[in-house]
């Protein structure tokens, strides 16, 4: 019944709609700056409910564990990306590691929408899960950079990061942990009582905004599988399909002996299996411009978000249903 509400919400219906215009070369489209008002929107309205959420949690053992299993995880994600690409993709050194780099970050869309998928399914969750996905942006990408570098030249490292400083800021002030984490402690400051002078413009419209953000995330990655697909074989489409479960799986087994409740666990696999599609393709595009777009955000945008949005949610609420006994 999860799985079917989750597949029927308007959220997914017009995430359907938006691929399935995009790969019928619809000339569908929405400007680019509205779609950038829309992130930021979504973005700030999920960091103030997490930091009202976060100022109602005590910060005790549990929490603390949950943010160094996200860190875990996004450090660790990518080696596994890495390994599973290589020996059965054919994707070069470089390629391969820029990939995994957004199999170890998150895509706060998907979080977005698992969080919805959990209204609907009337199963609470924490905001602190809000912090633990901002930790998790920038780990992997740190993962990646090595995995490419690694057994190079001092001068060839040297060349391919290029300006350092520029990488540092590309990857740790990107709109979406600024946004993230800078509404998130506004909201932490801010409590209850200052959001319910918000809780209109953040509240209310929410769902209709998040309808047409889906809208151009549909058109997005319909766009990109119709470009990219023909760049890569079966294997890595695969790859796109089958990591997501990888990623998931280890979340639901950290949150199963960390002692999550069935809505925290579904966030954190959720986290674990969602691939980044904003974050990490800027840093590669810096830190490693010979790797290919082509292929990390076919996969990234029009293979795994695609799955997540469809059928992953909703096998990860089935599953953390059963393991946690919700």
């Amino acid at each position: 019944m999860t799985a079917l509400d989750t597949l029927l919400s308007p959220v997914v219906m017009f995430f359907a709609l938006g691929l399935v215009a995009a790969l019928l070369r619809s000339p569908m489209d929405v400007p680019q700056a509205f779609a950038k008002g829309l992130a930021v929107y979504l973005m700030m309205a999920i960091g103030l409910k997490g930091g009202v959420e976060m100022s109602k949690t005590a910060m005790d053992a549990q929490v603390f564990a949950v943010f160094g299993a996200g860190i875990g995880l996004s450090f660790g994600l990518p080696l596994i990306a890495y390994a599973a690409l290589r020996l059965t993709s054919g994707l070069s050194k470089t390629d391969a590691a820029a990939t995994a780099g957004h199999y170890g970050s998150i895509s706060i869309v998907t979080f977005v929408a698992a969080i919805d998928a959990l209204r609907i399914a009337d199963i609470p969750s924490s905001g602190y899960l809000v912090a633990v996905a901002a930790l998790m942006e920038t780990p992997a990408i740190i993962t990646a950079l090595w995995l490419a570098l690694r057994g190079s030249k001092k001068d060839a490292a040297e060349d391919a990061v290029r300006d350092r400083g520029e990488l540092a800021r590309e990857v740790l002030l990107n709109a979406s942990i600024v946004v993230l984490i800078g509404a998130l402690l506004i909201g932490l400051t801010a409590g209850e009582d200052g959001y319910e002078r918000l809780a209109p413009f953040f509240t209310a419209p929410f769902q209709g905004i998040l309808c047409l953000f889906m809208l151009d995330m549909g058109l997005n990655a319909g766009r990109g599988l119709r470009r990219g697909w023909r760049k890569l074989g079966v294997a890595p489409i695969a790859f796109g399909l089958y990591m997501p479960l990888i990623g998931a799986s280890i979340g639901a087994g950290l949150a199963v002996l960390i002692g999550l409740p069935p809505g925290d666990m579904v966030l954190l696999m959720v986290l674990s299996a969602s691939a980044s599609y904003i974050a990490v393709p800027a840093a590669m595009r810096l830190a490693l411009p010979e790797s290919d777009p082509s292929v990390y955000l076919t996969l990234s945008l029009g293979v795994t978000f695609p799955f997540n949005i469809a059928l992953g949610i909703p096998l990860y609420i089935g599953a953390a249903t059963l393991l946690a006994g919700g």
